[in-house]
Protein backbone atom coordinates (compact mmCIF):
# COMPACT_ATOMS: atom_id res chain seq x y z
CA UNK A 1 0.00 0.00 0.00
CA UNK A 2 1.07 3.54 -0.77
CA UNK A 3 2.88 5.39 2.08
CA UNK A 4 0.63 8.43 1.72
CA UNK A 5 -2.48 6.27 2.05
CA UNK A 6 -1.05 4.54 5.11
CA UNK A 7 -0.37 7.92 6.69
CA UNK A 8 -3.94 9.12 6.04
CA UNK A 9 -5.44 5.91 7.44
CA UNK A 10 -3.15 5.97 10.50
CA UNK A 11 -4.12 9.58 11.13
CA UNK A 12 -7.83 8.67 10.95
CA UNK A 13 -7.25 5.70 13.28
CA UNK A 14 -5.53 8.01 15.77
CA UNK A 15 -8.51 10.42 15.73
CA UNK A 16 -10.88 7.49 16.22
CA UNK A 17 -8.79 6.19 19.14
CA UNK A 18 -9.10 9.62 20.76
CA UNK A 19 -12.89 9.48 20.34
CA UNK A 20 -12.99 6.09 22.12
CA UNK A 21 -10.76 7.37 24.94
CA UNK A 22 -12.98 10.42 25.31
CA UNK A 23 -16.12 8.27 25.50
CA UNK A 24 -14.56 5.94 28.08
CA UNK A 25 -13.70 8.96 30.23
CA UNK A 26 -17.21 10.42 29.85
CA UNK A 27 -18.84 7.09 30.75
CA UNK A 28 -16.62 6.73 33.84
CA UNK A 29 -17.96 10.06 35.07
CA UNK A 30 -21.57 8.90 34.78
CA UNK A 31 -22.25 7.23 38.07
CA UNK A 32 -24.25 4.04 38.02
CA UNK A 33 -25.33 4.01 41.66
CA UNK A 34 -22.39 2.01 42.95
CA UNK A 35 -19.84 3.99 44.95
CA UNK A 36 -16.54 4.53 43.16
CA UNK A 37 -13.56 6.82 43.82
CA UNK A 38 -13.86 7.94 40.17
CA UNK A 39 -17.08 9.76 41.12
CA UNK A 40 -14.92 12.36 42.83
CA UNK A 41 -12.48 12.61 39.92
CA UNK A 42 -13.53 16.16 39.08
CA UNK A 43 -13.14 17.47 42.67
CA UNK A 44 -10.34 20.02 43.07
CA UNK A 45 -9.28 21.04 46.60
CA UNK A 46 -7.75 24.39 47.56
CA UNK A 47 -4.41 23.08 48.82
CA UNK A 48 -2.51 26.04 50.21
CA UNK A 49 -3.67 28.34 47.44
CA UNK A 50 -3.59 26.02 44.43
CA UNK A 51 -6.41 23.84 43.12
CA UNK A 52 -5.26 20.25 43.48
CA UNK A 53 -7.06 16.99 42.52
CA UNK A 54 -8.62 15.34 45.60
CA UNK A 55 -6.57 12.17 45.06
CA UNK A 56 -3.38 14.18 45.62
CA UNK A 57 -4.37 15.38 49.11
CA UNK A 58 -6.30 12.37 50.43
CA UNK A 59 -6.82 8.64 50.17
CA UNK A 60 -10.20 7.87 48.54
CA UNK A 61 -11.75 4.38 48.99
CA UNK A 62 -15.05 2.59 48.86
CA UNK A 63 -15.48 0.44 51.98
CA UNK A 64 -18.80 -0.82 50.56
CA UNK A 65 -21.04 -0.35 47.51
CA UNK A 66 -22.83 2.68 48.99
CA UNK A 67 -20.03 4.58 50.78
CA UNK A 68 -17.02 6.62 49.72
CA UNK A 69 -14.42 7.26 52.42
CA UNK A 70 -11.93 10.14 52.16
CA UNK A 71 -8.94 10.11 54.49
CA UNK A 72 -6.90 13.34 54.14
CA UNK A 73 -3.15 13.12 54.57
CA UNK A 74 -3.27 16.31 56.63
CA UNK A 75 -6.06 16.79 59.19
CA UNK A 76 -6.49 20.55 58.52
CA UNK A 77 -7.58 19.63 54.96
CA UNK A 78 -10.89 18.11 56.17
CA UNK A 79 -12.85 21.38 55.83
CA UNK A 80 -11.25 22.23 52.48
CA UNK A 81 -12.11 18.79 51.08
CA UNK A 82 -15.67 19.02 52.37
CA UNK A 83 -16.04 22.48 50.79
CA UNK A 84 -14.56 21.25 47.47
CA UNK A 85 -17.06 18.37 47.30
CA UNK A 86 -19.94 20.80 47.86
CA UNK A 87 -18.57 23.22 45.22
CA UNK A 88 -18.22 20.36 42.70
CA UNK A 89 -22.03 20.03 42.92
CA UNK A 90 -22.11 16.26 42.46
CA UNK A 91 -25.24 15.81 44.56
CA UNK A 92 -23.34 14.34 47.50
CA UNK A 93 -23.69 15.28 51.15
CA UNK A 94 -20.25 14.80 52.76
CA UNK A 95 -20.16 13.97 56.49
CA UNK A 96 -17.07 15.06 58.42
CA UNK A 97 -16.44 12.95 61.54
CA UNK A 98 -13.27 14.79 62.55
CA UNK A 99 -10.99 12.04 61.20
CA UNK A 100 -12.28 11.44 57.68
CA UNK A 101 -15.14 12.35 55.36
CA UNK A 102 -17.82 9.81 54.51
CA UNK A 103 -20.20 10.11 51.58
CA UNK A 104 -23.27 7.93 51.34
CA UNK A 105 -24.07 7.36 47.68
CA UNK A 106 -27.86 7.42 47.35
CA UNK A 107 -29.67 4.69 45.45
CA UNK A 108 -30.67 5.94 42.03
CA UNK A 109 -34.34 6.34 41.22
CA UNK A 110 -35.74 4.85 38.02
CA UNK A 111 -36.16 8.37 36.59
CA UNK A 112 -32.55 9.30 37.39
CA UNK A 113 -31.33 6.05 35.82
CA UNK A 114 -33.17 6.91 32.60
CA UNK A 115 -31.59 10.41 32.63
CA UNK A 116 -28.14 8.87 33.04
CA UNK A 117 -28.80 6.48 30.13
CA UNK A 118 -29.79 9.50 27.99
CA UNK A 119 -26.58 11.22 29.06
CA UNK A 120 -24.54 8.14 28.12
CA UNK A 121 -26.30 7.90 24.73
CA UNK A 122 -25.62 11.60 24.05
CA UNK A 123 -21.92 11.11 24.87
CA UNK A 124 -21.78 8.06 22.57
CA UNK A 125 -23.48 9.95 19.75
CA UNK A 126 -21.04 12.84 20.14
CA UNK A 127 -18.11 10.46 19.75
CA UNK A 128 -19.73 8.67 16.79
CA UNK A 129 -19.87 12.08 15.09
CA UNK A 130 -16.14 12.53 15.84
CA UNK A 131 -15.44 9.18 14.20
CA UNK A 132 -17.53 10.05 11.15
CA UNK A 133 -15.69 13.37 10.87
CA UNK A 134 -12.38 11.50 10.96
CA UNK A 135 -13.68 9.30 8.13
CA UNK A 136 -14.76 12.36 6.14
CA UNK A 137 -11.35 14.02 6.65
CA UNK A 138 -9.51 10.84 5.65
CA UNK A 139 -11.64 10.38 2.52
CA UNK A 140 -11.08 13.97 1.42
CA UNK A 141 -7.31 13.56 1.98
CA UNK A 142 -7.35 10.35 -0.08
CA UNK A 143 -9.14 12.15 -2.93
CA UNK A 144 -6.39 14.81 -2.93
CA UNK A 145 -3.67 12.19 -3.43
CA UNK A 146 -2.34 11.58 -6.94
CA UNK A 147 -3.26 7.87 -7.10
CA UNK A 148 -5.31 5.59 -9.33
CA UNK A 149 -9.05 5.25 -8.98
CA UNK A 150 -8.68 1.62 -7.83
CA UNK A 151 -6.28 2.64 -5.05
CA UNK A 152 -8.63 5.46 -4.04
CA UNK A 153 -11.61 3.09 -3.82
CA UNK A 154 -9.55 0.55 -1.88
CA UNK A 155 -8.31 3.18 0.59
CA UNK A 156 -11.83 4.54 1.09
CA UNK A 157 -13.06 0.99 1.76
CA UNK A 158 -10.30 0.58 4.37
CA UNK A 159 -11.35 3.83 6.04
CA UNK A 160 -14.99 2.69 6.02
CA UNK A 161 -14.05 -0.65 7.62
CA UNK A 162 -12.12 1.22 10.30
CA UNK A 163 -15.10 3.51 10.88
CA UNK A 164 -17.47 0.55 11.20
CA UNK A 165 -15.12 -1.11 13.71
CA UNK A 166 -14.97 2.01 15.90
CA UNK A 167 -18.72 2.69 15.73
CA UNK A 168 -19.29 -0.93 16.82
CA UNK A 169 -16.87 -0.39 19.75
CA UNK A 170 -18.83 2.70 20.83
CA UNK A 171 -22.08 0.71 20.68
CA UNK A 172 -20.51 -2.03 22.82
CA UNK A 173 -19.26 0.48 25.42
CA UNK A 174 -22.70 2.10 25.52
CA UNK A 175 -24.48 -1.25 25.94
CA UNK A 176 -22.25 -2.17 28.90
CA UNK A 177 -22.78 1.24 30.53
CA UNK A 178 -26.56 1.12 30.00
CA UNK A 179 -26.73 -2.31 31.66
CA UNK A 180 -24.60 -1.00 34.54
CA UNK A 181 -26.84 2.06 35.01
CA UNK A 182 -30.13 0.14 34.82
CA UNK A 183 -28.98 -2.67 37.16
CA UNK A 184 -30.73 -2.15 40.50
Amino acid sequence: MNEEISFVIDSAKEQMDHAIEHLEKELRNIRAGKASPAMLGSVKVDYYGSLTPLTQVANVNTPDARTISIQPWEKPMLQEIEKAIMIANLGFNPMNNGESILINVPVLTEERRRELVKQAKAAAEHDKISIRNARKDANSEIKKLDISEDLTKSAEADVQNLTDKYIKKIDELLTVKEAEIMKV
